[in-house]
């Protein structure tokens, strides 16, 4: 048996398309089928990149087609089910319309916290379809949670994300079916924040965008982190941050931030992506979008989270920051981030049921347990792993980029 990814294969406008992953496991046989449009491929979890170049190649050659083109595309919702009171927002009036129009399946549900017609047999099923459900909410609670060490408050725009990652944190809270939420009454949001900013001054306050979620991914349906940066741009008193592993910022790009917007992107080692960041853009792709917003003028950051120290960690990620130098070596203003890899005892419960063949260590037996701040516990590396994870680290920062500051470690 070999565990596997799939990549649902469609061919739209002589482009091929490659949408939605999931993790299975198969009989080898399984993997030797014909290439056609509309199928599911299924290519090994471990170097399955390979295969499926040749089967795009393949794929193309089959299609008999001229210029034909190869994209991922961004995140499409399977179902998107929205609180009646959104359609009273115009945002939510347009992503109705919006979604009605490419024929996505829609429903309604009383309240954003409780959905109960996402399907899933099994927690691996309700996970995945999770993942492909949208809802369209309206956020009611206007008390914002605190957030460190990254920012003074959170900015509720959206909750969880497409991505697969295996090591993820959100899923000690975030539920069976951890679905993506949006909120459409961004007025209010913003009016909200504007009285945490009048408070505070004449301290600046600091709000981040992505506490809980990666709102980059459904940014071209929402328009949200557009506004926020926008209105931030015009605050004396505020400034916004978030961090993403996605690439669809092309809309951001002339929004006037004023340089109030640190645009940070989360990165990590090849070998931590290609085994546990499912349904999410390579290195290459998360540079190469980092590179628009710098030029752009955003204050640019990376946040490489979270560490994990597998054996070999010390020349991948010394590798990660020799790749990070040849782009961004002379960047000004660049910001870093550490986060080591934890877990909770729900988080570990969730991803074993999730991902049976995680090749995660989970061994709470090798780590040691602290609280939190948000006061349930979790299983970090023991005390002399971190002092050497961190020296190596502050290494690596002051040798590739002098200039830059580091945050924070954790």
């Amino acid at each position: 048996m070999l565990r596997c990814v799939d990549y649902n294969i469609c061919s739209v406008n002589n482009r091929i398309r490659i949408f939605d992953i999931f993790i299975t496991t198969i009989p080898e046989r399984a993997l030797h089928q014909p290439p056609r449009p509309g199928m599911v491929v299924r290519v090994p979890h471990e170097g399955g990149g390979y295969i499926l170049k040749n089967f795009i190649a393949r794929l193309k050659r089959r299609n008999n087609k001229r210029k034909t083109q190869v994209m991922k595309l961004p995140f499409v919702p399977k179902r998107v089910i929205f609180e009646k009171e959104a359609l009273q927002y115009p945002l939510g009036e347009k992503l109705w319309g919006y979604f009605r129009d490419q024929g996505v399946e829609t429903g309604f549900a009383t309240t954003h916290n409780r959905i109960t017609t996402i399907p899933g047999k099994t927690p691996a099923e309700g996970y995945f379809e999770g993942k492909r459900t949208l809802v369209v909410g309206v956020r009611r609670t206007l008390k914002f949670e605190t957030c460190k060490p990254s920012a003074h408050f959170q900015l509720p725009l959206a909750t969880s994300c497409p991505g697969k990652c295996e090591y993820c944190y959100l899923l000690t809270n975030l539920g069976k079916k951890p679905y993506l939420r949006v909120y459409v009454n961004i007025d209010e949001i913003l009016a909200a924040a504007r009285d945490y900013i009048e408070k505070r001054k004449p301290e600046v306050t600091v709000f981040e965008g992505a506490a809980t979620s990666d709102p980059v991914a459904v940014e071209p349906y929402t328009g949200l982190l557009g506004r926020a940066i926008e209105f931030f741009g015009a605050q004396e008193y505020g400034r916004f941050r978030f961090v993403t592993k996605f690439t669809d910022v092309d809309s951001l790009l002339d929004v006037p931030h004023h340089g109030h917007t640190r645009f940070r992107f989360s990165i990590n080692a090849r070998q931590v992506i290609d085994r546990f960041e499912h349904a999410t853009p390579s290195l290459p792709e998360r540079l190469t979008a980092a590179q628009k917003v710098a030029a752009a003028g955003y204050p640019l950051g990376f946040l490489v989270a979270p560490i994990i120290a597998e054996k070999g960690w010390q020349e991948s990620y010394r590798e990660l920051f020799q790749t990070l130098a040849a782009g961004f070596g002379h960047a000004s203003g660049l910001t870093f981030e550490f986060i080591t890899h934890r877990f909770t005892k729900r988080a570990k419960a969730n991803i074993l049921e999730v991902f049976p063949g995680t090749g995660l260590s989970l061994d709470e037996e090798a780590r040691t347990f602290k609280f939190g701040q948000f006061g349930y516990g979790k299983y970090v590396y023991p005390g002399e792993l971190l002092k050497e994870i961190r020296a190596e680290f502050e290494v690596m920062a002051k040798e590739f980029f002098p200039g830059a500051e580091v945050k924070y470690f954790v």
